[in-house]
């Protein structure tokens, strides 16, 4: 309905996301915070989808689910120590295997930013990205093409003649299979 009064709104700063903590959960001031699949944020477990940065300590260790709410700090860049990194790292997806262990493994951990400036051995700066900003999903590729950059053109000859040969189905299978290379190569720009 049209506004007939002032209406003062429940502003938030878009860095930060107040998020209710699961029963019993402990965070420290610098947790990384995970969702616990029931849309309650804890420290961070392997493969828990990533929510942001505590900002400060909070206790829900006698609380119910949602008793108590943690900021996350869900934009910026922070310095991470990030087992097995290198120099020439930058660029590369940060994963967390719980809420302070950093590394560029991705099996079983949790992705939380991207590596944007090596700072000394073992640490560098991190763009976090939190997940629920807005991903695109990788392809699955089943057709058994073979990928490349460039589209390839059906060759000439009646249709009956390509078919027969095999080659209407071997440029259509090499076409999707490129696209799905180009969009997992997309995909994989926006973790």
């Amino acid at each position: 309905m049209a506004l007939t009064q002032d209406t003062p709104r429940n502003w938030q700063l878009g860095d930060f996301q107040d998020y209710g903590m699961a029963a019993g959960a402990v965070v420290f001031e610098g947790s990384a915070l995970g969702d616990n699949g029931s849309g309650f944020i804890r420290a961070l477990q392997a493969g828990d989808p990533f929510r942001g940065f505590a900002d400060d300590p909070y206790d829900n260790t006698g609380g119910v689910a949602g008793a108590i709410y943690a900021r996350a700090r869900r934009v910026g860049q922070t310095e991470l120590v990030i087992s097995g990194l290198a120099i020439t790292d930058v660029d590369k997806p940060v994963y967390a295997s719980d809420d302070g262990t950093f590394t560029l493994t991705a099996t079983g951990n949790s992705y939380i930013g991207r590596i944007v400036r090596f700072t000394s051995s073992g640490n560098a700066m991190v763009e976090i990205d939190p997940p629920e900003l807005g991903k695109i999903s990788a392809l699955t590729d089943s057709t058994g093409g073979t990928a490349s950059t460039t589209l390839a053109a059906i060759a000439s000859g009646t249709p009956a003649d390509l078919t027969a040969q095999g080659v209407i189905n071997g440029v259509i299978r090499n076409a999707i299979a490129s696209l799905a290379a180009q969009v997992n190569a997309i995909a994989q720009m926006t973790k």
